[in-house]
């Protein structure tokens, strides 16, 4: 059963109709969920398991991970608990006393022969090879969620420990704090263990502190976002924007003034635009990696509120966080036996990272951070507000280029979405899982990334099919070029190594402008072995029983498909190809969209013979979408009047290619000085 607010609000909110207490709700709502799982008050938070393949424990988990999953499912629950227990320290969930339950339990994890241990760094590492200091572990992750409920819960929780209780806590979490931690996101975890110790009177080593808030600050790529590994994705903000605040709110402003500014000034900077990556209706979108997160997304913008100085406008801040609380709990498929399932909406294998175990989702509970916010402050007592779905007239699309992470989103008026495109982009071939979190042509906040057909096909991407080699390529990098003149240029290489010549690598060059329902694409084959076989797909389109047609209007030929989503309403969906193209097709998949069992997808199709042959280069077509029981204007699907090439031919070789809309504006697409522009 989905989550339903009582008695909303719709004056104070009136989007979301959600205000304080209907948060808290909602944190009691997921902990009774989760708790009835947890059989005695001696039990750990241990959730029912449908998954045993991918997600740990498995055959393949070491046995120190085992304690791991028990330290997750405290951890990060801890997240939801700890506000709820600060705001009721009598709260009871499921028949249990909260506050003794994680009294108890934090206790237990850091007790040598308790069955519920979770073994401290060094027991772990003392017997690791090659040598001490080189390995990370799991439970470095799950001690700075630890600290942050015990400092939200401190009145409650921490001050009824013993000194000697206290003190075995302590050893535990510096233990981990001044220990190996992944050089990414991870740092901040042991910096905020640090930062911890320190506010409770513990001496730390601050040299190390140092030297990791240094080396996250030099990971800042600029508007806002930090590079997490070689990737931007979601990490940027539900670690980085959101451990860095509270680190500045309990170390840095006092110890070390320069970083506590730097921190501040990016996280105001991504203020700027970040609640342009989500829709009219506040939904976050399948992006990156660990999307069983979900509204964690959120957090950042509450977060903002820790520093002394926050840019956030409060009421669009609570107006996004609701909205992406309801997008997930106001679905009855989001949860398994009472707890959030290993997917984005229903269960869904394909997106699934083996870092991840049954409780991994509770991670989410980073959202309810904003309950640390007294009851009085502007993000609960401000009326909810929009920003720019307020500001944009009809027609309209707003873009937002950010050339620091290589992130472009469009945020359509006519049909509240918000469609992303990436470039700084780079995953092993063989990782699939990578291909679909990141390297997407584009990413859409109401359609969700497919996985790839059992025909090797995918949505939204190109396939490049060479069969007399029986060779199936897909794009694994983008580069980004940004935006001239209203287009967006990227390159996307299939099967891209390193090791190799990149011009033994196909490619397509890439060049996209917004239309008012979705995008126009107008890319460039850059394929260095033929014959091939190049497919596009469209968004998915969940949709059990779709129903489909085709039209032309001259050379252009569209595909509109129909139906009822799984929210009940009516979607309608359309791809048009323009010149370059040979023919269109659609296939109904199943097992492979996060939203419904089954899908329809749209494929343009187009056949290249031989290697060296003056034949179409671009390939030009829209797709575009909407919501309601009326479909699309005839102007919408075809919505270029007229194409224009320097060359005779008509191939688009060389010389820009000039798009005119049936508006009345007109594009012009220039791949020339894209070569030395390219960035990751």
């Amino acid at each position: 059963m989905h989550f339903a607010p009582l008695d909303p609000d719709f004056s104070l909110s009136p989007y979301t109709g959600l205000t304080r207490k209907h948060w808290i709700e909602a944190g009691k709502y997921i902990l009774e969920g989760v708790f009835r799982n947890v059989r005695t008050m001696d039990s750990p938070v241990l959730v029912p398991r449908y998954e045993t393949e991918v997600t740990y424990p498995n055959s393949h988990t070491p046995s120190w991970k085992v304690q791991a999953e028990y330290y997750e499912g405290l951890a990060r629950s801890f997240f939801i608990a700890a506000p709820l227990i600060h705001d009721n320290p009598c709260l009871v969930i499921a028949g249990k006393d909260m506050r003794s339950y994680y009294r108890n339990h934090i206790l237990r994890s850091c007790t040598p022969g308790d069955e519920q241990y979770v073994l401290s760094y060094s027991d772990m590492d003392k017997d690791a090879l090659p040598s001490f200091g080189l390995h990370t572990y799991q439970q470095t992750v799950e001690t700075c969620a630890i600290v942050i409920g015990l400092m939200t819960a401190k009145e409650e929780i921490w001050d009824t420990y013993s000194d000697e209780e206290k003190d075995r806590i302590a050893f535990f979490i510096k233990d981990y704090a001044e220990g190996t931690t992944a050089t990414q996101n991870w740092r901040l975890f042991n910096m905020l263990d640090l930062a911890f110790l320190s506010a409770m009177g513990y001496e730390i080593d601050r040299s190390v502190m140092r030297e990791h808030a240094q080396a996250i600050l030099s990971y800042y790529a600029g508007d806002g976002w930090y590079r997490d590994g070689h990737s931007f994705d979601y990490y940027s903000a539900w670690a980085f924007q959101v451990y860095a605040p509270i680190w500045c709110r309990w170390y840095g402003y006092d110890n070390e003034p320069y970083l506590a500014a730097e921190f501040e000034k990016n996280s105001n900077e991504l203020m700027k635009t970040y609640s342009r990556f989500f829709d009219e209706n506040g939904h976050v979108t399948m992006w990156g990696r660990s999307s069983i997160y979900r509204n964690a997304a959120t957090a950042p913008l509450s977060a903002n509120f820790y520093l002394r100085n926050p840019s956030m406008d409060p009421g669009l801040a609570r107006r996004i966080a609701s909205g992406a609380l309801m997008q997930f709990f106001g679905r009855d498929d989001i949860m398994y036996e009472g707890a959030p399932v290993l997917g984005f909406y229903g269960p869904f294998t394909p997106m699934v990272q083996g870092y991840s175990c049954a409780e991994s989702p509770l991670w989410l509970g980073k959202a309810f951070l904003c309950l640390e916010l007294a009851e009085d402050h502007p993000f609960w007592t401000a009326k909810e507000e929009n920003g720019i779905w307020e500001e944009m007239e009809d027609g309209e699309t707003m873009e937002t280029v950010l050339d620091g992470p290589g992130l472009c989103t469009a945020n359509h008026h006519d049909n509240g979405t918000m469609e992303l495109r990436t470039g700084k982009v780079l995953k092993r071939a063989d990782d699939s899982n990578g291909r679909w979190c990141y390297a997407k042509l584009s990413y859409n906040s109401r359609y969700p990334w497919e996985s790839d057909l059992p025909s090797g096909l995918s949505a939204s991407a190109y396939v490049v099919r060479e069969n007399d080699i029986s060779r199936t390529e897909q794009i694994n990098s983008i580069l980004w070029s940004g935006m001239r003149n209203d287009v967006l240029y990227r390159r996307a290489f299939f099967g891209f190594d390193s090791s190799g010549d990149m011009h033994w690598t196909s490619a397509i060059d890439l060049a996209d402008f917004p239309v008012k329902r979705g995008l126009v694409r107008a890319d460039k084959l850059r394929l260095f072995h033929k014959p091939a076989d190049v497919y596009l797909g469209s968004y998915g389109f969940p949709c059990p029983d779709a129903e489909y047609r085709i039209e032309t209007e001259g050379d252009a030929k569209a595909v509109i498909i129909k139906g009822r989503g799984s929210d009940g309403r009516m979607r309608h969906m359309a791809m048009t190809l323009y010149s370059g193209w040979d023919d269109i097709f659609v296939e109904k998949s199943s097992g492979t969209n996060p939203d419904t069992a089954e899908s329809y997808i749209i494929f343009a199709h187009a056949e290249r013979k031989r290697v060296f042959s003056y034949d179409p280069y671009i390939l030009i077509s829209q797709v575009i979408t909407k919501e309601g029981e009326e479909g699309f204007d005839r102007s919408e699907i075809f919505s270029i009047q007229e194409i224009t090439y320097c060359d005779k031919e008509k191939c688009g070789g060389y010389g820009p290619v000039v798009i005119k809309m049936n508006t009345g504006k007109t594009y012009t697409v220039d791949f020339n000085g894209i070569e030395g522009s390219l960035m990751l």
